[in-house]
């Protein structure tokens, strides 16, 4: 039986932690129940909108129509042999939880991705990633309602369309519900690992042989270092995405700024570190009104309650700008709106 709940406050459900009262909402446990939440929004003539686990996604202080709490569960073997294993994944599983278990089993290929937050039905929407590892490096297929189409649809890896923080599902907003995805991950294969920072925390650890449990460890004790825990300090994790610009701007910006931090990228550009050009425009452990950057990453802003979602927009605005003015760099916002505005 589908439950219906009217205003809800989704307080809790966002890892920012502001007040937001969804006028309908409805959790969502397997397909069936998509199906049934889909036709009551229908029959009452109601819009609706997707909500994963809150930690990317900025809540306007109502959402009108029918708020679709996606909480599938599951975890399946599909098929193994000596050299890989293909998972089936629900899209509520927690995602740190399946980095978690995958590398209990010795599954490589996403354990530089531990400690991001949120649920596993997100994961392909933003292509998340971190330490070199992205997640369209093992995604082999999603399956997603098609809202246009009003059926079920499996899409392969290139049907996707990754790109760095992008996908077709972040692209087409409103069109696709994902309800699983197919991974395939690796068995017997040499660890590696392309940060320095990664490299530099194994190496001082001084082991004789580097296991993907070292790794997921590293990378947990890395990220707890820099990043705020959600449940004692309300973020969204990164805030902007690092911009990438052209070989000719950065060795320009090398000439005013010789410490500037960046990377080859894909897609032949540089991928600037934008926590690095925040600090450097003074933003590191700013605080007024509730919302603020934390002190030991720019990156990432934060709410100490007792704010509003415009303010800590204003707040970004003001650094997109400050960041501009001194670097002539556009910084783009990772987290999405939500509802979704287009």
């Amino acid at each position: 039986m589908l439950s219906i709940e009217a205003n809800k406050n989704l307080i809790a459900l966002n890892t920012l932690a502001f007040n937001a009262i969804a006028e309908h909402f409805t959790c969502i446990s397997c397909e069936a129940d998509l199906l049934k939440a889909l036709q009551y929004a229908q029959a009452h003539k109601l819009g609706y909108q997707v909500l994963s686990g809150g930690s990317n996604v900025l809540v306007d202080e109502f959402i009108p129509g029918l708020t679709l709490h996606m909480q599938m569960l599951g975890r399946e073997v599909l098929e193994q042999c000596d050299q890989q294993v293909l998972l089936r994944i629900s899209a509520g599983e927690n995602w740190h939880q399946l980095v978690q278990w995958s590398v209990e089993n010795n599954w490589q290929g996403i354990e530089t991705m531990a400690l991001i937050p949120g649920l596993v039905g997100a994961s392909p929407v933003q292509n998340i990633g971190a330490y070199g590892a992205e997640l369209k490096d093992v995604l082999v297929q999603v399956r997603a309602w098609d809202c246009q189409r009003k059926e079920f649809v499996e899409l392969d890896n290139s049907q996707c369309q990754f790109a760095y923080r992008d996908s077709v599902f972040k692209r087409s907003k409103g069109r696709y519900i994902i309800t699983s995805v197919d991974l395939r991950l690796h068995k017997q294969q040499a660890v590696t690992f392309k940060y320095q920072a990664l490299k530099d925390y194994l190496h001082n650890q001084s082991l004789a042989k580097i296991t993907l449990k070292d790794v997921f460890q590293a990378v947990c004790a890395i990220r707890s270092d820099k990043l705020p825990d959600p449940l004692k300090v309300s973020n969204a994790g990164s805030f902007f995405k690092n911009p990438i610009i052209s070989p000719s701007q950065f060795q320009q910006l090398q000439k005013d700024f010789p410490k500037i931090v960046g990377h080859p990228s894909a897609c032949a550009g540089v991928k600037l570190a934008a926590g690095w050009l925040i600090d450097h425009c003074g933003w590191k452990g700013y605080l007024e009104s509730g919302v603020g950057v934390y002190p030991k990453q720019a990156l990432v802003l934060i709410h100490t309650g007792e704010s509003s979602i415009g303010q800590l927009m204003q707040l970004a605005d003001d650094i997109k700008q400050s960041v501009f003015d001194k670097f002539s760099v556009q910084l783009e916002i990772e987290p999405q709106r939500f509802p979704a505005t287009g």
